[in-house]
């Protein structure tokens, strides 16, 4: 579904999807300009706010769960950058607490679900650490709440949420790449996040604003991790390297810099664009905003310059 935007340079609104137990919401939307002004994708799959009232029933703390398990407004933030840079935009509307679409389909607690085919031998060999731990497919428990839920999740119900959801948004977000880098040779995603506060941030051992993911240098060209890295720097922001964050199954599917497909994860302090209570947004939401505008303009600029390159490595 297209619908242009007449307060954008010749922009296109799409929607995605649908959220199961809500008739008509979709999954996602998506921002883009017609002809792609930069080689940008920004995606944010935990910016999901929509949560319909079957999923608030069946949870056992929403007021407390549903805002910790999202990337707390994070999406203000991706909207302010896309539309000062014209990067295309792909923000999820379906909730984390439904389906966690930076978990791989596979990685499901299955002790959480009810149903005949739950829990086989060979699906329960592919979860992975994040599910045994409680943040899967499908997030089970919280540090300091407990479980989430108030009884199972039949498997109909999870196999619904993944044709409905996760499906779409990586299709939809793997077409997004490729037509750009069929356009400009190369192609950017940044996947878009936000994070607690590390530690303290003042003193000679303050805690980092911001961390760049690259799978420990699989999912992105290495050039463009320094120049992130290098702007982060030059405006002053602490940032580091894979730690604590390396990215997860968004940049695993995506990430593919030998075909000209780069993935950086971006973790965002909360403290630096939220409120003190990290629940609204705050005075710093600005200044984050103006920082990954001109990170993406320099990311841009690098991967324009360099895709003949990125199209040598691809063929």
């Amino acid at each position: 579904m297209d619908s242009q935007d007449p307060g954008k340079r010749d922009s296109l609104m799409q929607t995605g999807g649908m959220i199961p137990g809500a008739v008509g919401r979709p999954a996602f939307v998506i921002q883009r300009e017609r002809e792609p002004v930069v080689p940008v994708v920004i995606a944010v799959p935990h910016a999901g706010r929509d949560y319909p009232a079957s999923l608030i029933k069946r949870m056992r703390h929403p007021n407390q769960a549903a805002p910790r398990l999202e990337d707390r407004f994070v999406d203000i933030v991706a909207r302010r950058v896309a539309d000062a840079t014209g990067a295309t935009l792909l923000l999820a509307n379906a909730p984390r607490a439904m389906i966690d679409l930076n978990r791989s389909p596979e990685d499901v607690d299955w002790d959480m679900v009810a149903g005949s085919r739950a829990g086989s031998i060979r699906s329960r060999l592919a979860a992975g650490r994040r599910s045994r731990s409680g943040l899967g497919l499908v997030p089970r428990r919280l540090p300091g709440l407990g479980e989430l839920w108030s009884h199972r999740l039949h498997a109909a119900d999870l196999s619904q949420r993944i044709e409905q959801v996760h499906a779409p948004y990586h299709i939809a977000l793997a077409q997004l790449l490729e037509d750009i880098r069929d356009r400009w040779g190369a192609a950017l995603l940044l996947d878009m996040h936000s994070m607690p506060p590390l530690g303290p941030k003042s003193g000679e051992d303050a805690a980092v604003d911001f961390v760049i993911g690259d799978r420990f240098g699989v999912s992105c060209d290495g050039n463009l991790v320094s120049a992130a890295l290098d702007h982060l720097e030059m405006q002053g922001a602490r940032a580091a390297h894979n730690r604590p964050y390396a990215g997860g199954y968004v940049l695993d599917r995506h990430g593919a810099p030998a075909r000209g497909l780069s993935a950086m994860q971006i973790e965002i302090c909360r403290a630096t664009y939220l409120d003190s209570a990290l629940r609204e947004p705050g005075e710093g939401l600005e200044t984050v905003a103006e920082t990954l505008t001109g990170l993406v303009r320099r990311l841009s600029e690098e991967v324009s310059s360099g895709q003949q390159g990125f199209a040598q490595a691809a063929e």
